[in-house]
This record gives structure tokens, C-alpha cells and sequence, in this order.
């Protein structure tokens, strides 16, 4: 049996990317270790079609999930629906779809190397909690790579991501013309930079209805419904200040806050109103139904595969930042 790239990298003292960018062609080693291990790989029998396959129609394409606080929870409409867009936009350009998960407090480097040997042919990376620094280990990836649902300013790949100002924007402006009165803030508790995002929309509202920033109650809350109640209702058992209204980050947010003000006595809408981010099925069936921010999901995770395509057979790569717009889905919780 043929030496691996990996077992070859290991023999010849050389990075898993060096020995990767070497024998599939690309920019980054110089003429002389690219020689040295494709001469290697010939002398210890590497099977060079396993690049070849790679270049062809048809073949891999790998969705990774990057994990760093536990707030991406894979079992959730959300990302069923984002995974429906990619796996359908696979099949119908011939390819296979590889789900994998990669966790930041394990080896990340080893995850990615084992992701550079395998026979993808590009990567889309849920980066929902990634930061820069977690980007660096997807440096010397010698594949192509989107991103999705993250922006990183000083990285130069692909981003598909949500137009998180504009919809939450939208939803704060919705909220004051419904309500009259100063928005408070659910704020997930967890920093992603979805939700700072989310943030700046929500203050650039506010400051546009002509009302102070600072005047807004804001409180922190896990992103999870379980969280969210937890949060909340010991926020009401504080006897801290509610607002007559709420934005919050994400629905599980909002549908966990709405149960414990429920559970407290608080009437919704009428004593307190609440709308969601994301519209999530389960908006449609709690009581009353959550008033929310559609994210097209599905097209989302369309757009992002349909990018790697054109990347995979592009002569040259230039990134580009796609943001998707939301609209407002008015239900009655406002």
C-alpha cells in the first residue's frame, strides 16, 4: 500500500501543509521542496490520482462546525436548515457532502490536518464563533474555503453571513413604532460577533427615534431558551428594572425570557412586548407567536456552496463578502 501525504510529511520532517501545497501545485513552497517531495512521493508510492479525483466534477465537499462556547447547537432548525441548502447544492453539482464538527479546546490543528488529507475538495466552515486568532489554524489550508456566517476582517477567503445591523435595525425601529417607549435589550451573554453586530443595530435605532442609548435596560442572557429562562427569572426575582419592551438576540432568547415573564404574571404583549431574531420554526407555536427577523437560511447555506463551486473551477480567486438582508415576519408578540 501507497504512503499517505500525511505519513509523507512526517518521513520528510516537513509541515502537513508544505508537503499538501507541494504536491497539489499550489503557491506558498519554494521550487526546490516542491521538487524534493514530489520525488519523495514517487520513490515511497503515493497514489497521485487522489489529487487528480480532487480537480475533477464530482467528488467531496466538507461542512466543518467550529465549536468554541457550545452556543452553535447542530440540533436546531437553524442548522438544518443551513446544511439542507449545501447538501442539496452538492447533489446537484455531483458532489458528496462530509458533515464534521471541530471543537477549539481539543487539537484544532490535528482536526484541520485530518480535514487537508481527506478527499475534499473544498471546505465550508461554519464559523458562527470564531474569532481571528481561531482563524489561524485554517491558514495553510491548501484547499478552497467559505466561510459561513462569520466575518473576519484580516482573513482573505469567502464570507456568507447574515445582515445582522440592517435586521436587527429593522426590528428595534418596528418595536419603538409599536410600543412608544424605550426598547430594553435581551443581550446574549456569550461574545459572538453575530450579536455584537446584532448590538450595533439595536443602538443605531435607538439613537435614530431621537431616544438616549444609555436609558436602554439591558439584560444578559444565555442564548438557549433552558438559559434564557434561567437568566430571566432570576432577573425577576432581583427586582431589577423590565423595560415595556424587548429586542433580543436570537428567538431561543426571547422564547426563554417570554416563559419566565409568563410564569411571573407578565401578559405579552400587553405588558411587555418581545421580538426575536432569526425565526426559528418554533416562533409560529409559542404563545402568543413570536414577532421576529427572517434569516434565510436555507439560501444562505446555498449561496455558500455555489461559491465554493465557482471558486474550485475559477483561474482566479478574489474574496468576496455576501451579506444576505432579513425581513420583519409580524406575529403578536408586539
Amino acid at each position: 500500500m501507497g504512503i499517505t501525504a500525511k505519513e509523507l510529511a512526517k518521513k520528510m520532517n516537513l509541515s502537513a501543509s508544505a508537503v499538501s501545497l507541494a504536491l497539489n501545485g499550489k503557491a506558498g513552497v519554494s521550487t526546490k521542496t516542491r521538487q524534493l517531495v514530489l520525488e519523495a512521493a514517487e520513490k515511497y508510492g503515493y497514489d497521485f490520482t487522489r489529487i487528480s479525483s480532487k480537480a475533477q466534477t464530482g467528488g467531496t465537499v466538507t461542512f466543518a462546525l467550529f465549536s468554541k462556547h457550545g452556543a452553535v447547537v447542530t440540533d436546531t432548525p437553524f442548522f438544518h436548515e443551513l446544511s439542507e441548502g449545501i447538501q442539496n447544492t452538492c447533489k446537484e453539482k455531483g458532489y458528496k457532502l462530509n458533515i464534521t464538527y471541530l471543537y477549539a479546546d481539543e487539537n484544532l490543528d490535528r482536526q484541520v490536518e485530518d480535514i487537508q488529507y481527506s478527499d475534499s475538495a473544498g471546505l465550508i466552515l461554519l464559523g458562527t464563533e470564531m474569532s481571528g486568532a481561531d482563524f489561524k489554524a485554517f491558514q495553510k489550508l491548501a484547499m478552497p474555503l467559505v466561510l459561513l456566517d462569520v466575518y473576519l476582517s484580516d482573513v482573505k477567503k469567502d464570507c456568507i453571513l447574515i445582515n445582522n445591523v440592517q435586521g436587527a435595525f429593522l426590528a428595534v425601529n418596528y418595536l419603538i413604532s409599536r410600543c412608544k417607549a424605550q426598547p430594553g435589550y435581551l443581550r446574549s451573554s456569550y461574545p459572538i460577533s453575530n450579536f455584537e453586530e446584532r448590538a450595533d443595530g439595536f443602538y443605531k435605532a435607538v439613537r435614530t427615534n431621537g431616544m438616549s442609548s444609555s436609558k436602554s435596560v439591558v439584560h444578559r442572557l444565555s442564548p438557549s431558551v433552558e438559559g434564557a429562562f434561567a437568566d430571566m427569572t432570576e432577573i425577576l426575582e432581583s427586582g431589577e428594572e423590565l423595560a415595556s419592551c424587548y429586542f433580543a438576540d436570537n428567538d431561543l432568547i426571547a422564547v426563554g425570557a417570554v416563559k419566565a415573564l409568563q410564569k411571573a404574571g407578565y401578559r405579552i404583549p400587553e405588558d411587555i412586548a418581545v421580538i426575536g431574531f432569526d425565526n426559528v420554526p418554533m416562533c409560529a407555536y409559542v404563545e402568543p407567536g413570536l414577532t421576529t427577523i427572517n434569516v434565510p437560511k436555507y439560501y444562505m447555506g446555498e449561496m455558500a456552496a455555489r461559491r465554493l463551486f465557482e471558486i474550485l473551477h475559477a483561474e482566479r480567486f478574489v474574496p468576496v463578502k455576501l451579506e444576505v438582508h432579513t425581513n420583519l415576519v409580524k406575529r403578536r408578540s408586539v
